[in-house]
């Protein structure tokens, strides 16, 4: 099977992202618009409900390297969050199962939405968070 380059593979997730993805609980699109290697991108999730990230809005930024989709993004949080897959220090996305077993075929949706999962983990989904709109130094 024919692999597809890397700027078809991400206009076809700017194509998903722009559109909305689902129940709009997740987001995500390029950080410029003029950026015509399409490497860096912002991300929003919205927390899962019955959960202390409940109507709490996280933003995220996502660095897809040279070697994307072959080789995982680089993630890090600008909101604040308690997670045990998130170095509390810089923010950045760490020990997360899809980016420890990254897959060709797995996209910035695939991230986002086991952010979205670990937030709702029910070992995860009352750990005490840092006061909502707080931002991790960048």
């Amino acid at each position: 099977m024919a692999k597809i380059p890397r700027n078809f593979r991400l206009l076809e997730e700017l194509e998903k992202g722009e559109k909305g993805i689902g129940d709009g609980t997740l987001s995500y699109g390029l950080s410029d618009g003029d950026d015509a290697l399409m490497t860096n991108w912002n991300g929003t999730i919205i927390g899962p409900g019955h959960t202390v990230h409940e109507n709490r809005i996280y933003t995220l930024k996502m660095v897809c390297g040279p070697e994307y989709p072959d080789q995982p993004p680089v993630v890090h949080f600008v909101s604040k969050i308690n997670l045990p897959c998130v170095n509390q220090t810089t923010g950045k996305v760490e020990k997360l199962p899809c980016l420890d077993s990254w897959k060709r075929n797995y996209s910035l949706e695939t991230l986002l939405s086991e952010l979205r999962k670990e937030m709702a983990n029910p070992a995860n989904k009352k750990l005490t968070q840092p006061p909502e709109g707080s931002k991790f130094a960048q």
